[in-house]
């Protein structure tokens, strides 16, 4: 199969002032298209440093990740802005809902920066959140919404622009 995600020999560590923290030590993952993978560990055993990796938030020290077969370590933070859009949906433990718009809006909000147009991104973002059990509920803001409403927004905005992870 073709791997969506390929991580080779990655490295992170941070600095703490003259002292280097190691992060992440020689990880290699591979991950192909349509395949289901978790990361598990300890509190502080790197896994949100991970993710964050993945998903282009953070570079590595050394290493490489690739999505799609594109090397993403060293590209241009607007090449990365662009996978992130694109190819990578993100679920933040917050959710990180936009408190203003509704849960409509904040399905549509990551086509906005895809140039889709506004009736294709209302038809999917409506979609999305009948299959998730949130008709009734897309004209209300996240604080009109329960903790698991909320999620399925999250999950549903994640999923909207049919990310490849």
């Amino acid at each position: 199969m073709n791997n969506i995600l390929k991580i080779e020999e990655l490295f992170k560590s941070y600095s703490l002032g003259r002292l280097e923290v190691p992060v992440l030590h020689d990880i290699n993952l591979a991950v192909d298209a349509g395949e289901f993978a978790a990361i598990m560990g300890p509190s502080g055993s790197g896994k949100s440093t991970l993710m964050n990796l993945i998903g282009c938030l953070d570079r590595p020290t050394s290493g490489r990740i690739l999505i799609g077969g594109e090397d993403v370590s060293l590209l241009p933070e607007t090449d990365l802005a662009r996978i992130r859009g694109e190819r990578v949906g993100f679920v933040f433990q917050t959710f990180n809902l936009i408190s203003r718009l509704t849960a409509l809006k904040n399905v549509e909000l990551p086509m906005v920066y895809q140039d889709i147009p506004r009736g294709e991104r209302l038809k999917r973002a409506a979609e999305l959140l009948e299959v998730l059990g949130l008709t009734d509920r897309a004209d209300h803001k996240p604080p009109e919404l329960s903790g698991g409403q909320r999620q399925r927004v999250a999950i549903a905005r994640a999923l909207v622009n049919e990310p490849d992870i």
